[in-house]
């Protein structure tokens, strides 16, 4: 059980280290603009998650619900 309490930290780590990254590039997109190498794919990816959840009416509120709470 200690192994796998090991690996949950690891992933918990990694996942807040990612999500880390997306609100830097989020950031230095808003400031820099797309221009960036890094920015321009985060802003680009990020925007077209939300249009299809937006697309998606209920079924996308609802994924998005469960995303999150995953997340958490």
């Amino acid at each position: 059980m200690n192994a796998l309490n090991m690996v949950k930290d690891l992933i918990g780590q990694l996942t807040g280290i990612i999500v880390s990254l997306i609100a830097l590039g989020v950031a230095a997109g808003v400031v820099f603009g797309g221009g960036l190498p890094f920015v321009g794919g985060v802003l680009d990816g990020l925007l077209g998650l939300v249009n299809t959840l937006g697309d998606n009416g209920l079924v996308g509120l609802i994924v998005l619900a469960v995303l999150l709470d995953l997340y958490r």
